[in-house]
Formats: structure tokens, C-alpha cells, sequence
């Protein structure tokens, strides 16, 4: 008898006995490989939490555990889980953490207390008390239990939508994007996500920045080029990596982060500067990553070519850089055809065919407050506006055949 409660008690927690399947993750030459050697593709789905409210988007709507089932559904591995700096900002600087009854209020007026009011009642495990970065934690929890791994993305300095080129968050020193506070974030939640609270256990990556652009303003005191962005992305990869050596660090590249194109050849900088991955002491935690968004496009060969120039060129044996890359964003409309245009017909093909990981954009079916817009409609999010199921069987269709695609 001694021994049955013994298995009746290790079968219930598992969770204490056992990690999260198969993390740290490290990379070698062109894969990203688990813990067990075995050759892992990065299959999802970005989940916002950057924007004004700074918390994951759709709990007025949800569950965090029904949300999560439906990324689970469609065998996706991963979500792409976005923040914005100015949230350690308030922790360090403004007196602790906002919680997120006063976070609704402050981006939502008053009509925040009635969003606030929505959210507990789906999510009964969140009071008055309840702080945003607590509900980070309690979507990676979450994402833990049900077996999905999280990629923690930072998209913004200060919370609001992305991306423009006036936004003041375009490149360092922008209106918002102060390097030095960029950097003590990107520590502190490599820091945040290792600690004792033990909920970010398939935390595997982090990307340093989402889309680099050009400002319109002069305002900015860093010149805007490859030998600024190496300067700072390896200094912040240094604290990050010091931080949480465990962790995967994403790399992204400039002009709205569609192109890497001196990385995988070692190109010049400028300033005799060149990335050289050999010389990093973590160089096996090192992840390119790229975005795009050509949903006028009339040629996938075309594409295919600009894709491979822009970074992708990086899995091939050939690169100075040999590294694997991740298109961590594209995306296109679920009200209509765009499912089966050139476009997303093309990505279906040779993103699998690469062997390349990917994250859709987006998850959302709507939004907290976009641009100004509350309850905004999100006509590109995979869920409808209530987050109750797919907008669209059809377009949900064709993204499970890039899925199975991508899991052979």
C-alpha cells in the first residue's frame, strides 16, 4: 500500500518532479536542437501583451487556459509572447508594478473598469491586487501546463501599438527608446523568468527587438546603421546571456526587421566592425530572426530570392555565419482569400521546405485599445472578436496545411 500512494502521489505532480520537456534549448550550425540532440522547428503564434494596457491581449473575452487550448489545437509549439520595457520602467523607477485594474483604467478611461471587471470574471484567479507582469507569469504557467513552449518578445519601449516610424520607439535614442532602460528590461526579464516562481518553465528564447526602423525624426542621438545596431544588440546580449545563459537570444534585423543581409557572410558594419558569431562565448544560443508582410506579392520566386538574401542564406553550410532563422512574423487578412493568394501560398511552401521556424501574426481577434480605438477589430487574428473560435475555417485550414508541413 506504501508504494501505491507513492505512485498516486508522483503521478500528481509531475510538475515537481520532472522539468519541462527537453529545455535549455542551444543551436548547432543551422538547427535549433532540445536538450535531447534532437532538431526542434518553431511552429506558432504571436500573442500581444505591448500594447497600452501592457498585458496579453483578449482576457475580457477569455480564459488564459481556454486561449492556450486553442493554440494547442492546431499542434502549434510555441507562442510569440510580447512586453514593453515601460513595464520594468514602473518597477524600477515609478514605484513598483501597476496592477492591472489601474492599468485598464489608465489606458481605457472609464471604461476600463468595465473591461477590468470582464477580465476577472474569465479569469477568477486575478483580484484587485493583481499586477501585469503576474499575468505574464500566469500565461507562461499556462502555456507550461499544456505543453506549449514560450518565445518572450520585446516589441516596444513604451506600450502602445506597433510599428511606425514616428511611434518614437523606430531606434535608440528615439522619443521613447532609451538604450540604457532597454537593456536593464531585457536583463531583468532574463532574470524574471528563471526565478522562484518557477511558472516560466518553457521559457526557451527571447527576442531582443521587434522591427528596428528608420525615425522620421532627428531626434534620435544614434546614427541609423549596422554598426550602431551591432554595438547595442551585443551589449544587450551580453546581459541577457549573463542573466539566463539557458535561454535562446533572437536576433532582428533592420528596416522593420526584413533584412540580416551582412550577418550570414560576416559583411561589413562599417566602422570595422563584422558580426562574427565564432566569437561570441554563447555562440550556440544565437537565432536570426526575420519578418515579412509582402501580401502584394505576384511571384513566390521572387520572394523566395528576397527572403533568402535578406537572411535566410544563414542555414546554408556555405555562410560565415551558419545559424538558423526564424521568420517570427507574417500575416494576412482572415475576412477573405488572402489564405490562398501568392502570398501566404508561397510561405506555406518554402518555409517548410527551409526547414525554418515561424510565428504568425496574429492571435488577436481584437484589441484592449488600438490607436487610439477601443475594442479594436483585428481582421488578421486567427480567433474572432469574442476569442471563442477560428474568424475563418478556411484560412485556419490552410495554415494547419503549413503546420503539418512543418512537423514532417
Amino acid at each position: 500500500m506504501h508504494l501505491l500512494s507513492l505512485l498516486l502521489c508522483v503521478a500528481t505532480l509531475p510538475s515537481l518532479l520532472f522539468a519541462f520537456p527537453n529545455v535549455p534549448f542551444k543551436t548547432s550550425k543551422r538547427w535549433i536542437v532540445d536538450s535531447t540532440g534532437a532538431n526542434f522547428t518553431y511552429i506558432g503564434v504571436n500573442w500581444p501583451g505591448a500594447a497600452d494596457v501592457m498585458i496579453p491581449e483578449g482576457l475580457q473575452y477569455a480564459s488564459i487556459a481556454s486561449i492556450v487550448s486553442k493554440v494547442k489545437s492546431l499542434k502549434m509549439n510555441h507562442v510569440r509572447l510580447t512586453f514593453a520595457i515601460e513595464m520594468i520602467d514602473d518597477i524600477k523607477d515609478n514605484g513598483g508594478d501597476v496592477t492591472i485594474q489601474k492599468a485598464f483604467t489608465k489606458a481605457l478611461g472609464n471604461k476600463g473598469d468595465a473591461v477590468y471587471q470582464q477580465v476577472i470574471k474569465n479569469n477568477p484567479q486575478f483580484n484587485a491586487s493583481t499586477t501585469r507582469l503576474q499575468v505574464f507569469d500566469a500565461v507562461a504557467a499556462e502555456l507550461s501546463k499544456q505543453g506549449v513552449y514560450v518565445h518572450l518578445d520585446n516589441h516596444m519601449s513604451k506600450g502602445a501599438w506597433c510599428c511606425s516610424t514616428n511611434d518614437g520607439n523606430a531606434w535608440f535614442g528615439d522619443k521613447y527608446f532609451n538604450a540604457d532602460k532597454w537593456k536593464r528590461g531585457l536583463q531583468f526579464m532574463a532574470d524574471h523568468v528563471s526565478g522562484p516562481s518557477k511558472s516560466w518553465t518553457s521559457m526557451v528564447s527571447i527576442g531582443l527587438r521587434n522591427e528596428f526602423r528608420k525615425p522620421d525624426t532627428a531626434g534620435s542621438s544614434q546614427a541609423y546603421n549596422w554598426q550602431t545596431w551591432y554595438t547595442q544588440m551585443v551589449a544587450a546580449a551580453d546581459l541577457v546571456n549573463a542573466a539566463n545563459p539557458n535561454i535562446l537570444i533572437f536576433l532582428s534585423g533592420l528596416d522593420f526587421d526584413t533584412t540580416l543581409s551582412p550577418i550570414p557572410g560576416a559583411g561589413d558594419l562599417g566602422g570595422g566592425k563584422k558580426f562574427q558569431k565564432s566569437s561570441f562565448k554563447y555562440a550556440d544560443k544565437l537565432v536570426l530572426e526575420l519578418h515579412n508582410y509582402q501580401n502584394s506579392a505576384t511571384s513566390c520566386d521572387s520572394m523566395k530570392s528576397g527572403l533568402y538574401n535578406n537572411g535566410f542564406k544563414a542555414q546554408d553550410a556555405s555562410a560565415v555565419n551558419q545559424m538558423p532563422v526564424v521568420l517570427t512574423e507574417f500575416g494576412y487578412s482572415q475576412t477573405d482569400t488572402s489564405f490562398s493568394g501568392v502570398y501566404a501560398s508561397c510561405l506555406r511552401k518554402i518555409i517548410p521546405e527551409w526547414d525554418a521556424g515561424w510565428t504568425i501574426w496574429v492571435l488577436s481577434g481584437s484589441y484592449y485599445i488600438r490607436s487610439g480605438t477601443q475594442d479594436f477589430e483585428e481582421s488578421w487574428g486567427l480567433l474572432n472578436h469574442q476569442w471563442s473560435d477560428w474568424r475563418s475555417t478556411n484560412a485556419i485550414n490552410g495554415l494547419k496545411q503549413m503546420i503539418d508541413a512543418s512537423l514532417k
